[in-house]
């Protein structure tokens, strides 16, 4: 262990879709991450797709042993961060891959999965996602109810992002653990169906769970592009209304994933396939400036904590945004 691993804190990034790739692995390093939520399985894939895509997943991490390596347990985090190497927690966004049995939960659990969302921004078995809103989210459904109770018993993390704001409701009623949401910002200062409401962030916090404040732009403001300081707007009115010890930080920062101009306009564009989340944001938003200013590469992280120090948060403080606040949960979710 070297000097500076020791006086480096431990950094978690609760959402991160990026490529698996040496080049943006020594991003992720240069933005003092130690450990990051992968999505490991795009939100589309079925079971067979999933288990490729897992696999893929796998060898790539295993490929570069120097930089980055699969991490199940806190204490795995932990060693990864001593080591110098990234830690990869995997997960999905999605859980079509076991829409034909939960009971396959504990299939992937075994493979190593430890963070899933019930649904993404689609319905499927176990509810609806963030692009169904008022009557149009008819919450959690049976399905979800023993898909919720599964992931408890498997010691799985349940993560809530792209979830309806009904679903999410009724899933904050029904939890027995700590769940997050890994990735989103309150809905107060920004009104977009991703984000979550007051009533949410308190709901999280008293599962004992926590909400990862995200840096993904159409969540952050609508009628310009977003700046660091408005990603602090939120960070502030998360902290207001939740706690300290319930919020984090998260980037989704989609890097080296070989995503063209064309692939980005189809998808997360203005005319993109939701409508409701990027068709309603001004002309700022293009592919060339797609994400917050100040926040274009995950290499840029340090300047979320100057920018908490800026605003007169504590050392203390902001340590559990940074970690503390997701080691607290996934200590009392994981099972080894």
């Amino acid at each position: 262990m070297s000097a500076e691993t020791k006086t480096r804190p431990i950094v978690i990034d609760g959402l991160n879709c990026a490529g698996v790739t040496p080049g943006q692995l020594k991003r992720t390093l240069e933005g003092g991450i130690s450990a990051m939520n992968l999505t490991a399985i795009r939100p589309g894939a079925h079971l067979h797709d999933a288990l490729l895509q897992l696999e893929d997943a796998r060898r790539a991490i295993e490929a570069v042993p120097e930089l980055a390596t699969v991490v199940t347990t806190v204490d795995q985090i932990a060693a990864a961060h001593d080591k110098g190497v990234v830690g990869i927690i995997l997960g999905a966004q999605n859980t079509l891959m076991v829409e034909p049995d939960v009971k396959l939960l504990a299939s992937f659990h075994a493979l190593g999965m430890r963070i899933i969302q019930p649904t993404y921004n689609e319905r499927n078995a176990f509810g609806y996602g963030a692009s169904f809103t008022d009557m149009g989210d008819r919450g959690i459904t049976e399905a979800g109810r023993m898909w919720l109770e599964a992931m408890e018993e498997f010691g799985i993390l349940v993560d809530l992002s792209h979830c309806g704001h009904r679903t999410s409701l009724d899933y904050l009623a029904a939890a027995k653990r700590p769940l997050v949401f890994s990735h989103a910002n309150a809905y107060a200062v920004c009104p977009s169906p991703r984000n979550k409401t007051d009533e949410m962030i308190r709901g999280v916090a008293k599962t004992g769970g926590l909400i990862g404040a995200v840096t993904w732009a159409p969540v952050v403001r609508w009628d310009q592009r977003p700046t660091l300081d408005d990603y602090l707007d939120h960070l502030d009115h998360l902290v207001k209304v939740g706690g300290i010890e319930h919020v984090a930080f998260a980037s989704d920062l989609p890097e080296d994933i070989g995503q063209t101009k064309a692939d980005w306009e189809k998808l997360w564009g203005p005319n993109g396939v939701y409508p409701n989340v990027t068709g309603v944001l001004g002309d700022w938003y293009t592919y060339e400036d797609r994400s917050t200013e100040g926040m274009e590469t995950i290499s840029q992280t340090p300047l979320v904590w100057d920018k908490m120090r800026a605003r007169g948060y504590h050392e203390s403080d902001i340590e559990k945004v940074m970690s503390g606040n997701w080691l607290r949960v996934l200590g009392d979710v994981w099972k080894n």
